[in-house]
């Protein structure tokens, strides 16, 4: 059993101690209260599970510190995948639920499972998920002077449980100011991608992950036969060729723990029972 999560990168106005020390400890204690999760539930639960606490706090561009758009309304999206089934489920572009990821979950069940804008939230106020206004007065403050700070932001878990079994999940509040309508690569296969050889979580530019396909490439080397570390080279050595911005976290079928940045610096934390690694 083994987990990695990550919390976007840094933007400019983050490169404080106050801050870096934060996300730190933040980073801490949500892989380590996951990794308790996963010791009794399913890699795909353990991914929804981490994720909604990444949400939940308000340093990380995801659920609570959800990016204002250029119109003044908060969209997020998030999505969940299965590695064992390899089905994924998602919305995009959803509006006042306090944890996206739940929605994209729920929706795991149904035939129609990635829903965007109204059809999202129509359909999570049908399963019981309350009204709830993710912003808060930074983000307000920050659409008010039109600042972008903390913009490039995602958050991820992959997690293998005991049967190892493979589960990725990805959240975002988006990247702040882009207009209305816009969608990333985080309900997308080219963000979040798992099948029963690989799980990958990205974050970045959305634009530029979805270019170079990154998290579905990386996962297709994997299942072909590449080692993680090196599917990881070729790939964002391909995401250089469009000057791609982008971060990934991964975990392979023999438990292998990966990650990787285009630019610092991508903000994770990982931990094994033993061993836990966080970003410096």
């Amino acid at each position: 059993m083994k987990i990695i999560i990550h919390g976007g990168f840094f933007s400019e106005s983050d490169q404080s101690s106050e801050v870096k020390t934060a996300k730190q400890n933040s980073l801490k204690d949500i892989v380590q209260k996951s990794f308790e999760y996963l010791q009794n539930n399913s890699a795909f639960d353990t991914v929804a599970y981490a994720v909604s606490l990444l949400e939940n706090d308000e340093l990380y561009n995801a659920g609570m510190g959800s990016q204002i758009q250029s119109d003044g309304v908060i969209r997020m999206s998030a999505a969940i995948m299965d590695g064992s089934t390899q089905k994924m489920s998602g919305v995009i572009n959803i509006e006042e639920v306090k944890n996206p990821v739940f929605v994209a979950r729920e929706l795991m069940k149904e035939d129609d499972r990635v829903l965007g804008g109204e059809g999202a939230k129509a359909y999570a106020e049908e399963h019981g998920f309350e009204n709830f206004s993710t912003e808060i007065a930074q983000r307000r403050k920050e659409y008010e002077e039109k600042l972008k700070t903390g913009g490039k932001g995602t958050v991820g878990c992959v997690a293998i449980d005991k049967d190892g079994k493979l589960a990725v999940a990805t959240s975002t509040g988006g990247k702040g100011f882009e207009l209305p309508g816009r969608i990333s690569d985080s309900a997308t296969v080219a963000g979040n991608y798992a099948n029963s050889d690989c799980a990958v979580s990205c974050t970045g530019v959305g634009e530029d992950i979805v270019s170079n396909a990154t998290a579905a490439k990386i996962v297709t080397r994997v299942t072909d036969g590449m080692s993680l570390e090196n599917a990881f080279t070729k790939t964002f050595d391909e995401l250089k060729t469009i000057d791609g911005f982008a971060g990934a976290i991964a975990i392979d079928k023999e438990g292998h723990i990966y990650h990787q940045d285009s630019h610092p610096t991508m903000v994770f934390a990982s931990f094994d029972g033993e061993n836990f690694k966080i970003f410096k």
